[in-house]
């Protein structure tokens, strides 16, 4: 019998033991072995639960059991989850994990650790939640060179803008429906403020490019700005906003940012909607791939914490090959600025604005609106020049948003 620990029995906690227990015959099956939860660690105890009798409080129980070959992490934040999955690394035991936020500020540090110590430290649930995408851009994708990786990463924003959307709802109406259905926290600036969406880019990004970002230095802006003027003006153009974390290299160096973007129809991922998350990876033999399914929930995220944990057990007698990142310095990333795409403004003006707008921005793409406006898309140009070239202009926009094609 192969024992494990489970640390942290929330949401994604228990729904991996649920998982683990529903599934069991074919998880013994595919392991060779059963796999049984020795301990639960938490703060609380479950005495109405059928596993409340493996509950401890003190982490030492697990690290200094022999019998734990793997521990799954599911405790949130930083703290102590980090301190925890380091100790566990450090006893020579496997790590697998949900914790975002661990993997973005520590993932380079905890590979390196779990190579020394002959450990696997795996995370597919930290990105997509129940969505196959670190495995596959890992393996699958391994004689590919990875150009670029744009993703609705986040479900909470999906569902808000898909209602503002299909409704013309307000942003703070849609944040309260969303709040009502379980969908957002009662504090939601992780989520709204693209917080969360940029910790998950920048795994993807040292996947992708093997330098780890730091997540709070990147340029990341969220969905707070966003108003019905805006998904007007996307529907007319035939596009949707969408919040997108995007990741490739500029000149050797690599670009990370999340934010708000017009989606063109042509492109998969404007037809991600509602909680729904959508991950469009372009790779130079491949082409474009489109991971889509259940970004969050108890289940679905469950699902992607067991199979790294029936990845680790039926690997047990040979060592895993684990990434190598190393932690991002300055010269390592571009900035947002330097990033090449289309835009569009809108602006306030007539025809003869227009005219302005088109020549200096390299476009005939404009559509005029009611109330004295007209939105129109540029060419593919950086944020540093499309401002500039639209100020000698000498007009105004009411707002700018990059275009992902």
């Amino acid at each position: 019998m192969l024992q494990i620990a489970i640390l942290g029995f929330g949401v994604v906690g228990s729904g991996t033991a649920e998982v683990l227990y529903e599934n069991r015959k074919q998880i013994a099956d595919y392991c060779g072995d059963e796999v049984n939860i020795k301990y639960i660690l938490d703060l609380r105890d479950f005495p109405d639960h059928p596993l409340g009798d493996r509950v401890v409080h003190d982490v030492n129980v697990i690290l200094n059991d022999p019998e734990v070959v793997l521990v799954a992490e599911m405790m949130g934040g930083a703290h102590p989850a980090y301190d925890f999955t380091r100790a566990a690394l450090e006893a020579g035991k496997h790590v697998v994990t949900s914790n975002k936020e661990v993997v973005a500020t520590f993932g380079a540090e905890l590979l390196e650790i779990a190579r020394t110590h002959h450990a696997s430290y795996l995370f597919e649930a930290s990105v997509g939640g129940g969505i196959p995408i670190i495995r596959p851009m890992q393996t699958d994708l391994a004689s590919n060179e990875i150009l670029s990786v744009s993703g609705i990463l986040n479900g909470t924003t999906n569902f808000i803008l898909t209602k503002m959307k299909n409704e013309g709802a307000a942003f703070a109406d849609v944040l309260r429906e969303a709040q009502q259905k379980g969908y957002a926290e009662a504090n939601p600036t992780a989520d709204v403020e693209g917080i969360d969406a940029a910790r998950k880019i920048v795994i993807l990004a040292a996947l992708a490019f093997g330098v780890l970002a730091d997540p709070n230095r990147i340029s990341t802006k969220g969905i707070t700005g966003i108003t019905q003027e805006h998904t007007a003006v996307a529907d007319k153009l035939g596009c949707a906003v969408k919040l997108i974390g995007h990741t490739e290299k500029i000149d050797g160096r690599v670009l990370a940012l999340v934010s708000p973007f017009l989606v063109p129809a042509a492109n998969p991922i404007s037809h991600v909607d509602d909680v729904y998350n959508g991950i469009l990876v372009d790779a130079n033999m491949l082409g474009r791939a489109l991971f889509y399914g259940a970004g969050a929930g108890k289940l679905p995220t469950a699902s992607a914490v067991v199979a790294d944990i029936l990845d680790v057990l039926s690997h047990r007698a040979s060592e895993r090959r684990l990434p190598a990142w190393r932690v991002a310095t300055a010269e390592d990333m571009a900035s947002s600025e330097d990033y090449v795409c289309r835009r569009c403004y809108l602006i306030e003006g007539c025809q003869r604005c227009a005219a302005k707008a088109k020549a200096a921005l390299g476009t005939e793409d404009c559509v005029f609106l009611e109330g004295g406006t007209f939105a129109l898309i540029s060419r593919p140009m950086s944020e540093k020049d499309a401002n500039a070239a639209l100020a000698s202009t000498g007009l105004t926009p009411r707002f700018c948003l990059p275009v992902l094609d």
